[in-house]
């Protein structure tokens, strides 16, 4: 889950969902809250770590750290150096992962069709959105932490895709996060705080809201997750050509090193229109992995379960 949401057009709810813990994640979130202070005062802290499902969640928690480091310094080198392959191994997933959430589905009727359709309108809008240009406002950097969080809980939907669309990407993970790693300066410890505080108060807001919806509208629910999923699939086709680079004031493209500092936005080509090394036999090699993955991942989840 933590390098998937450092990959925009991947979510981590997707992964969550595969391996059967969504709604235990959902649950253990929901969890966390001012009734936690009752709940202190009354059974001591044994009653809160068991309200908050606390083993579940810090077992989540340094996985999803150590992914976000292996996200944020290899995975981002493995899309940099072969973008197409490493696209397609998460088409690939997604698809699958579209087929299984499917699957949970009791009955298919008007309500759960209109729910899949709504769902895939909205996330194919999402993904050709021009981006914003961004700022770097502490009270703009917590609003993106409470928005790109919901995305840790919506398969289909990217919280790094949701940076990419506030324009806010570049500046929390190239020039916040990867510094405050590496160097632990201040003001990079401070944005990454005033981030990590939007995310939480999302976090708790939507779990809360999706918890309610599983609970009424089970089907209905997803089926509209279902089509976010479908709709998502546009942005990681594997080959795209960029079209819009962030430019300056003066409409010149910014460079970084030699090369445009970010993209804005692209278009979906076949392999023979792709300007790169399309590396088509490999694209489809990885495709039916990342395929195949999910359904690893389910019978793992599945055992789990049992």
């Amino acid at each position: 889950m933590g390098i998937a949401e450092v990959i925009p057009g991947v979510s981590g709810g997707t992964i969550a969902f595969i391996t059967g813990i969504y709604e235990r994640l959902l649950n253990a979130i929901k969890g966390v809250g001012p009734g936690l202070i009752k709940e202190f005062q009354t059974n001591g802290f044994n009653g809160l770590w068991k309200a908050v499902d606390g083993g579940f969640l810090v077992n989540l928690l340094i996985g999803m750290a150590i992914g976000i480091v292996i996200g944020v310094f290899g995975v981002s080198h493995l899309l940099e150096n072969y973008p197409p392959v490493i696209w397609a191994f998460f088409f690939g997933l997604i698809i699958a992962s579209a087929i299984y959430i499917a699957r949970q589905i009791d009955a298919w009727n008007w309500k759960t069709i209109l729910g899949l359709i709504i769902g895939a309108v909205v996330a194919y809008g999402i993904t050709v959105l021009t981006p914003a240009q961004g700022s770097t406002s502490l009270l703009f950097v917590f609003f993106c932490g409470m928005i790109a969080i919901s995305a840790l809980i919506l398969p289909g939907v990217s919280g790094s895709f949701i940076l990419l669309m506030l324009g806010m990407y570049t500046y929390i993970i190239s020039d916040t996060l990867k510094p405050a790693l590496k160097t632990f300066a201040t003001d990079k410890l401070l944005t990454m705080g005033v981030f990590a505080l939007g995310c939480l108060v999302g976090l708790m807001t939507i779990s809360r809201v999706l918890s309610w919806t599983f609970k009424h509208y089970r089907s209905v629910t997803l089926s509209v997750l279902t089509g976010f999923i479908i709709g998502s699939l546009n942005k990681i086709w594997p080959w795209r050509n960029p079209i819009e680079w962030l430019r300056d004031v003066d409409g010149k493209i910014i460079m970084e090193e030699g090369i445009p500092k970010k993209i804005l936005l692209e278009e979906n080509v076949l392999p023979a229109s792709f300007d790169g090394e399309a590396y088509t036999l490999w694209v489809i090699v990885f495709a039916i992995l990342g395929f195949a993955v999910v359904f690893l991942m389910e019978r793992f989840g599945s055992d789990e379960k049992s």
